[in-house]
């Protein structure tokens, strides 16, 4: 057997339906399927025996212990040479693992990953929300699907790695959050090869509404810190970009509450020399501290149009945007407090945030 996917799921029979559809349109065909349900109160076992007879499938139900563990649950029952771990909300198209065949066959590599994109059938919300998590003015371009300079960290939504390297480096770990980015870690440092494929590709989902796209990125960005105490190197400038823009989006609100303070205290003053001093010095403050959130927005408007080529995504883009980055930030800051300040340890700093 050449590969083993390896998908963990967690209430989500609808998503595991496209992707098991997806996977029997696949021009190559050597691989095994391998569905851990993680303790679903709504589980796909009815959506995986459809499969049964169009692919080499099996199917595991299990306590709930994140997705790492899953992970790790479903390699330990695989047979396959390499492991793909996919998202259960992922939907391949029919060149994927040719793409990863040709990578393989051009230039051997322990460990890999792929980009990922927005389907036509997404919502306009998802399709938003892909767009900032993979432009350039929000996360660097580094989930985009472009080489870059330093090291492919692959994510666990598309990551394929050799299944004798999965073991010696003994799975995922048991972090709820960035245990993806701890395994890509523990790759490099174990000696491995690690390369992008960017035509290995997915569609991604990801989230389908704001709210629990903020949550995402926040726990990410409380993730951001763990890792960083367990490996102080692998905090790079990029990650403390969202933190940075956090602050400054306040400090920029402030601003604005503090110029509209000064016009009502114009509006009150009966002095015209005093009248005009509070209404300038409101003028100013508010237009300091609008005229940068303008601008961004601006900026992501226009990149998203000509991306997505339809104004309402390019609107919609704007306040997936500013989730992402203050969302990453927020939980950055926080966890930062938590952690190198009052010098708590990642479970007890975060029990209402990392759920059991």
């Amino acid at each position: 057997m050449r590969y083993s996917v390896i998908v963990p799921v967690y209430n989500r029979p609808d998503e595991v339906d496209e992707l098991l559809q997806s996977l029997i349109k696949q021009t190559y065909t050597d691989f095994e399927v391998v569905v851990v349900e993680d303790g679903s109160a709504v589980p796909c076992k009815d959506v995986v025996d459809k499969y049964a007879a169009s692919m080499d499938i099996r199917y595991y139900s299990k306590p709930n212990s994140g997705p790492g563990q899953s992970r790790n649950y479903g390699a330990e029952r695989s047979h396959g040479e390499y492991l793909i771990i996919l998202d259960s909300d992922c939907i391949l198209p029919p060149g994927y693992f040719m793409a990863i065949e040709e990578e393989l066959r051009n230039e051997p590599a322990d460990a890999f990953g792929g980009p990922d994109r927005a389907h036509e059938s997404f919502s306009d919300t998802q399709k938003a929300i892909n767009y900032s998590m993979t432009s350039f003015f929000t996360t660097g371009g580094i989930r985009g699907g472009k080489k870059k300079m330093d090291k492919f960290y692959p994510r666990s939504f598309n990551m394929g790695i050799r299944a004798d390297v999965y073991k010696a480096l003994g799975g995922f770990s048991d972090m709820r959050f960035g245990e993806d980015i701890d395994f890509s870690i523990r790759i490099f440092k174990g000696g491995y090869s690690c390369r992008l494929f960017p035509e290995a590709w997915v569609w991604h989902k990801r989230r389908t509404d704001m709210r629990k796209f903020f949550k995402q990125v926040h726990n990410s960005g409380i993730a951001r810190i763990n890792l960083y105490k367990k490996y102080p190197e692998s905090l790079k400038i990029v990650h403390l970009l969202p933190a940075v823009f956090t602050i400054g989006v306040v400090i920029l609100i402030l601003l604005i509450l503090s110029g509209v303070y000064f016009f009502s205290l114009a509006s009150y003053t009966p002095d015209p020399v005093s009248h005009d001093l509070l209404h300038s010095w409101g003028k100013w403050l508010t237009a300091i501290g609008v005229l940068p959130l303008l601008l961004f927005s601006l900026l992501i408007l226009v990149d998203s149009a000509v991306r997505n080529k339809s104004l309402k995504i390019a609107t919609l883009s704007i306040l997936s945007s500013f989730i992402q980055l203050t969302g990453y930030g927020s939980g950055f800051l926080i966890a930062w407090w938590r952690r190198c300040v009052k010098g708590k340890d990642s479970f007890s700093a975060f029990d209402k945030t990392f759920y059991k």
